[in-house]
């Protein structure tokens, strides 16, 4: 029978142990990490990451989030790279290696690698002394600091502050090249970051779907071309095709009497609320549950109206923005 507070215990000991570790890293940065910095930044190819063990695995997610976040990178298997993959290394490319002791063995033909080929080294361990700190371009020192284990042996803080520095690498680099939300939606298309990171324009009807009649037509028209497009409402265009109104089921209530002897500009809401396609998916909802409508016209960002689409709360809906 387990104990529940002993295991409680044990969790807040793991975290406030690693927590010591990473208040240690920030404590221990110097110039080592801007010049790492500064090398991904100059470099025209792509980042190389590597690790064995536990180390790959942080080694991975490191890639992993520099190539979302618009730093071209790839993990590379220290053992795999002896056997072929050191040609996924090339002059122009930049590699990240990432060791606790620093005498990783497997490290060793892809730290001759990029000395012989002149491709820049960035190392990360924490030993000053070690192989791969003395041999890289840049050096990162981890700080000495107690693995959450308890023994020493297991990676725990090692690779919490590992994983940490990866992460603030890749932030320092995003705001240096002030990436942006949309840009990250760029490579994050699918699932529920894709869905909140969606543009109007990637939801919206176009073309012939645009539920759009000229500010002249009779009811009768307007009556009909809502029908078709299915929408349940119309926008309305002046002369110059840009929009001025629109005629939603509320409009036709208010003007039931007499309503096929109207003009669609008799009937209209003037000026009604639209929205940029270049706006995220979610912005548009927002704008419709506070006006509790479900389309929304989308415009031209210019300023002249000009029709560009039409978008409905269920094709929100459908793409998972809520």
């Amino acid at each position: 029978m387990t104990d529940p507070d002993t295991l409680l215990s044990t969790a807040r000991r793991v975290i406030k142990t690693e927590a010591e570790a990473l208040s240690l890293l920030e404590q221990s940065l110097n110039g080592g990490f801007a010049e790492a910095v500064e090398l991904i930044l100059n470099a025209p190819g792509r980042i190389i990451v590597s690790g064995m063990g536990k180390s790959g695995h942080i080694a991975r997610k490191i890639a992993a989030t520099f190539a979302s976040t618009g730093t071209p990178a790839h993990f590379v298997h220290p053992a795999e790279a002896s056997h072929g993959d050191l040609g996924m290394m090339a002059q122009g490319d930049v590699v990240l290696l990432l060791s606790n002791s620093g005498e990783t063995p497997e490290l060793a033909d892809v730290i001759a690698h990029t000395r012989r080929f002149s491709i820049p080294m960035i190392g990360v361990a924490s030993r000053a002394d070690s192989t791969l700190l003395k041999q890289c371009d840049v050096a990162i020192v981890l700080p000495k600091a107690d693995e959450a284990c308890g023994t020493g042996v297991v990676p725990t803080s090692s690779t919490t502050m590992t994983l940490a520095l990866g992460d603030a690498l890749a932030v320092a680099l995003m705001e240096h090249r002030q990436f942006t939300p949309a840009n990250f939606r760029d490579f994050h298309p699918g699932g529920k970051l894709g869905a909140q990171l969606a543009k109007v324009r990637d939801l919206m009807h176009e073309g012939d779907a645009i539920p759009t009649i000229h500010q002249t037509a009779p009811m009768s028209d307007t009556l009909l071309t809502i029908s078709q497009k299915g929408f349940g409402v119309v926008g309305v265009t002046d002369q110059n095709d840009y929009l001025v109104g629109i005629v939603t089921d509320g409009d036709l209530r208010r003007h039931m009497d007499g309503l096929l002897d109207l003009t669609a500009a008799e009937v209209m809401t003037r000026s009604p609320r639209t929205v940029s396609p270049d706006a995220l998916a979610q912005e548009a909802v927002a704008i419709m549950n506070d006006r509790k409508i479900t389309c929304l016209f989308v415009v031209d960002p210019e300023g002249n109206d000009m029709p560009l689409g039409i978008l409905h709360i269920h094709d929100c809906l459908r793409a998972g923005v809520a």
